[in-house]
């Protein structure tokens, strides 16, 4: 009976430990993907590329470039997983970017856009979207 007692209670540690996991994978893509959108529009070179796997920063150049110049910001970004593609986590948000292009207001929709986050190293990254 202390045997079975034991066993149980580290099926329930395991569980446990599992669903604590998988949760904090679903809030690092969403917590890694809001960073990311916060370097471009601040125009945080150095934080965006570390947030930026090598095989986008290219791309990830271009996006922070394309606001030189503008006042950006974001208004109401959440972004959250949605799914995932083997180690790739799939993470989509709602919000908008705002760029003050002189006297125009730019507003981008960003839940058109679901991006790629990937572990590289030991740190999760942006790794592209679809």
């Amino acid at each position: 009976m202390k045997l079975h007692s034991i066993v149980r209670f580290g099926l329930v540690l395991f569980s446990v430990a599992i669903l604590v996991a998988c949760g904090q994978k679903k809030e690092i893509g969403g917590e890694i993907v809001k960073a990311y959108l916060q370097a471009v529009v601040s125009g945080d070179s150095d934080r965006m590329l570390t947030l930026s796997c090598s095989d986008f920063e290219e791309d990830a150049i271009l996006e922070l470039d394309s606001f030189q110049g503008v006042k950006a910001s974001l208004n109401n970004v959440a972004c959250e997983q949605t799914g995932s593609d083997g180690d790739i986590i799939l993470v989509k948000c709602t919000g908008k970017i705002l760029a003050t292009y002189g006297n125009e207001l730019q507003e981008f929709d960003l839940s058109s856009q679901t991006y790629r986050v990937a572990q590289e190293g030991q740190e999760w990254v942006v790794c592209g979207r679809e």
